[in-house]
């Protein structure tokens, strides 16, 4: 029995719910990451005793689902996608979103499917999207495929909001403290296409690389989906 199948004990002597559970949980994740979350935590932000926190989640591994769907909810589309491109790519920008409000979050995706309301409703939303327009093989791969891709992005962005809160140090300062380093190692030609990327490479916003990188994944995709189309 999953934890979204499980009835809930009586509220009572302390006012509790999954809800109220779940909300203090992503409220200590957002403050301090998945680290700051336990069953003791949230119970003592709760005023609660731990135990009675066992009567509503059996381990945290079920708190950490409940915590992915609530976020779900700001994933899921507001109202159905012109086309498949938009619903893709829409999927992706709203998981970036709120992987930047919730950066605990990117330390989630990418592993087993979220089976939460909110978690089925993004993907029966995603693959109905793209229901008909290849077989469901192909459809598979491209929701796979496009996945891959902003999962990969977002860990990437959030992995360097991390080290700049760690270390004080800005993207920018943290290059410009780099500099001499990576100016000696190039100046022995060992990297010279390094060094190009160094010296010519624009220095782009993260949302600009984002959505670059998404519409190259997406015009592959259409491609794919052209040849497998019925």
């Amino acid at each position: 029995m999953t934890v979204w199948d499980r009835p809930e004990p009586p509220a009572r002597p302390v006012p509790l719910d999954r809800e109220r559970i779940v909300a203090a949980a992503v409220a200590l994740a957002d403050e301090g990451g998945l680290e700051a979350v336990s069953l003791r935590k949230v119970a003592a932000r709760l005023e609660a005793g731990p135990m009675r926190l066992y009567g509503y989640i059996a381990v945290k591994e079920e708190l950490l689902d409940l915590m992915v769907d609530e976020v779900y909810a700001e994933i899921l589309p507001e109202e159905r996608a012109g086309d498949w491109r938009a619903a893709l790519g829409g999927l992706a920008h709203r998981t970036r979103r709120a992987a930047l409000r919730h950066p605990w979050l990117a330390d989630l995706l990418g592993g087993r499917p979220a089976l939460g309301p909110n978690g089925l409703a993004v993907t029966e939303a995603t693959l109905a999207a793209l229901d008909g327009l290849a077989d469901v093989d192909t459809v598979m791969r491209a929701v796979e495929t496009v996945s891959a891709y902003f999962t990969g992005a977002i860990r990437r962005e959030v992995a360097e909001l991390r080290a700049e809160r760690v270390s004080g140090l800005s993207k920018r300062e943290w290059q410009r403290a780099s500099g001499p380093h990576v100016t000696a190692m190039l100046a022995t030609g060992r990297f010279p296409a390094l060094a190009r990327a160094v010296h010519d490479g624009a220095d782009v916003d993260p949302e600009v690389s984002f959505t670059t990188g998404l519409d190259w994944v997406l015009d592959a995709v259409a491609t794919r989906l052209t040849r497998a189309s019925p």
